[in-house]
């Protein structure tokens, strides 16, 4: 069964849903791709994004732990470092601020961990990988990242000429990438850039630490990908892009672009746009490469994961995040794309087309949860399972717990989602 060419396309759209939310086969809904392959009973990962406000106490996680349990979820994906700070024991990140109240022997990692096994729950550690700070309040610790390697920031292209005038070691570099930053309502705060190898191996070491350390299920890569496609335009990433391009020019282009001024590092990516998009996803791809490479030498048994932008082709163009690439070249074990829309059948298609993409790796549906209704959530784990997600992810476990949702919302989910 196919739709008709002839059909407008407002309408074929409305098949595509229609078919989709029937649960037909993907061969019928996507034109050929591979059947529908739901997860074996029991297998089907339930899992709760929880985010760092819901670790700063004991009481916290045993609250969260147990209403996890309780609602009939299995999985926890724990923010262990938000903005390139440490909710676990670390020697090389700051302890985040929110633990101060607590002694310093509280690891909320360790706590999290423990407590989940005595009810049965797996523990992934959720690290946001390139966002380190927000734009509107810098961190307290002096020894943040943002302090030690400013030149390891990601700068926007409107920025470019202006911040390349600044000492990047002088205290007015990171100001002012900050006041730009606070002033772009679509930019979440400051990025390390992965252009820049001392910041790779800085998040590496990290993920390394996080596997070595912990009896872990899991870890969970997020913000994973550039702001927008208008970054890195700091000084060192153009140096870098001229030195990848360099053996490719011809000798007046070499010359042409032989200078370190900011004019010729710009111009050379602007006569040269789909290489430099091209290098930057390929810096971003090394980057997942060696954070699996580092994980699975510790501990092969780790879920290796990464939360997504749904659409591949537009998560390639728009944030640089080319997950279809991490997906055929096994870089990845499980892709969770971030279906946060509103409309239910735009959520199926883009499950759909993440279960396409995926072939034989997993796909864990994630649902923005703190957008819809409990029945509007409930709709989605049926659809996600009917297209074959092999697990949901709830964003997220705090906003469910709190008003305007409260404590019925998870139990709702889980009497109507996971009851046999």
């Amino acid at each position: 069964m196919s739709t008709p060419s002839s059909l407008r396309p407002e309408l074929r759209g409305r098949i595509l849903r229609a078919l989709i939310l029937c649960g037909l086969g993907l061969g019928v809904a996507l034109g050929g791709s591979p059947a529908l392959r739901a997860a074996p009973p029991g297998s089907e990962v339930r899992a709760l994004w929880v985010t760092r406000g819901s670790l700063v106490s004991p009481e916290a996680i045993s609250a969260m732990v147990r209403s996890a349990a309780s609602s009939g979820f299995n999985t926890l994906l724990v923010q262990v470092r938000g903005r390139g700070d440490a909710y676990f024991s670390s020697r090389s990140e700051p302890r985040a601020a929110a633990l101060a109240p607590q002694p310093v022997s509280f690891d909320p990692l360790a706590a999290t961990i423990a407590l989940a096994r005595e009810h049965g729950l797996r523990v992934h550690a959720w690290v946001n990988v390139n966002l380190v700070s927000s734009g509107t309040t810098l961190p307290l610790a002096r020894t943040h990242i943002v302090y030690r390697k400013p030149e390891w920031l990601m700068v926007p292209r409107e920025l470019a000429f202006e911040i390349a005038r600044i000492d990047v070691r002088s205290p007015q570099y990171l100001g002012r990438l900050a006041r730009w930053t606070r002033a772009a309502s679509d930019v979440e705060g400051l990025y390390l850039s992965p252009v820049h190898g001392g910041a790779v191996d800085h998040v590496v070491a990290i993920l390394d630490h996080l596997a070595a350390s912990y009896e872990l299920d899991g870890i969970h890569l997020d913000y994973v990908r550039y702001p927008g496609p208008q970054f890195d335009y700091s000084r060192a990433a153009l140096t870098e892009f001229r030195a990848y391009l360099l053996p490719e020019l011809s000798g007046p282009e070499r010359a042409r672009f032989a200078g370190s001024d900011m004019a010729g590092l710009v111009g050379l990516a602007q006569v040269y746009p789909q290489r430099w998009g091209d290098f930057r996803r390929s810096r971003l791809n090394t980057l997942v490469m060696r954070a699996r490479t580092a994980v699975k030498n510790r501990r092969p048994s780790l879920l290796f994961s990464a939360a997504v932008y749904p659409d591949p082709v537009e998560a390639a163009r728009t944030r640089l995040q080319d997950w279809r690439t991490w997906i055929e070249n096994d870089m990845i074990d499980v892709v969770c794309p971030m279906a946060y829309t509103l409309d239910a059948g735009t959520f199926a298609q883009q499950i759909a087309s993440a279960r396409q993409v995926a072939g034989g790796q997993s796909v864990w549906a994630g649902i923005g949860a703190y957008r819809l209704s409990s029945s509007q959530t409930i709709d989605n784990i049926r659809t996600a399972r009917r297209l074959g997600a092999e697990g949901i992810v709830l964003f997220s476990y705090d906003s469910l717990t709190r008003p305007p949702n409260g404590a019925e919302y998870l139990s709702l989910v889980g009497r109507a989602a996971f009851a046999p």
